[in-house]
């Protein structure tokens, strides 16, 4: 049986105000398998922008596990993490993150360059990436000079340039009018498609979950719900 690209097991995470404890997590475990859609939705304060964030290896659980493809990563290093990172994981935020002295191929680029692959295959994958994205026409321009939606594209392109298995997604169109939304959602879905990589979103955006295939719903740092269900 393969196992799955993203496990967890009663996670927890707790933070330390001075005064008390606060429980953000409170035993967190679920599978995603290979190829999964999965939205996880929640009311601000339920933990999913923490859980996020430990499934990205920014911050480490209080307790529990986590493994993407089998590795755990909560008692790696920073710099065994940042390297797992940069072979396993794709991230697309809702503020983009793109570096403003960089161009579009550039900053779509620079996963491939600080992981220092060749950069002519990398190269030609970006140029790719950006043509896929309706960017073809971009690849000079810096990110002052392209619309939000533009940068959204980028990003999306960014997130894929190595292939990874693990691609986690934060509120990608919260930035973005309900037309360029739109069109950022499907170019993501496009994308997941054709990469074959496995897809966790955290968004407050209903519609957006909609064409998930599996639904997680947190509430005041549990599992309310785990849904599969067919995508819209």
């Amino acid at each position: 049986m393969t196992a799955p690209v993203l496990s967890l097991r009663e996670v927890t995470k707790t933070i330390d105000t001075g005064t008390h404890r606060v429980e953000i997590l409170k035993g967190i475990s679920f599978d995603i398998v290979r190829g999964e859609f999965v939205a996880v939705m929640g009311t601000s304060g339920s933990g999913k922008s923490t859980l996020l964030g430990l499934v990205a290896g920014l911050d480490t659980p209080t307790s529990g596990s986590i493994q993407i493809e089998g590795e755990e990563i909560s008692r790696l290093g920073e710099d065994d993490l940042a390297v797992l990172r940069g072979r396993k994981i794709g991230f697309v935020f809702q503020s983009y993150q793109l570096i403003p002295t960089l161009t579009a191929l550039e900053n779509v680029l620079l996963p491939a360059e600080l992981a220092g692959e060749d950069s002519a295959p990398a190269r030609d994958r970006a140029r790719e990436l950006l043509k896929t994205v309706g960017l073809e026409e971009r690849l000079d321009h810096y990110p002052v000079q392209l619309s939000g939606g533009e940068q959204q594209r980028v990003a999306l392109a960014r997130a894929f340039i190595r292939k990874p298995p693990l691609l986690l997604a934060d509120e990608p169109t919260g930035n973005l009018d309900s037309v360029n939304g739109k069109h950022v959602l499907e170019l993501l879905l496009s994308l997941n498609r054709s990469e074959g990589a496995t897809l966790v979103l955290v968004t407050h955006d209903r519609e957006l979950a909609s064409h998930a295939t599996r639904i997680i719903t947190l509430r005041d740092g549990r599992i309310l719900s785990d849904e599969r269900r067919a995508a819209a």
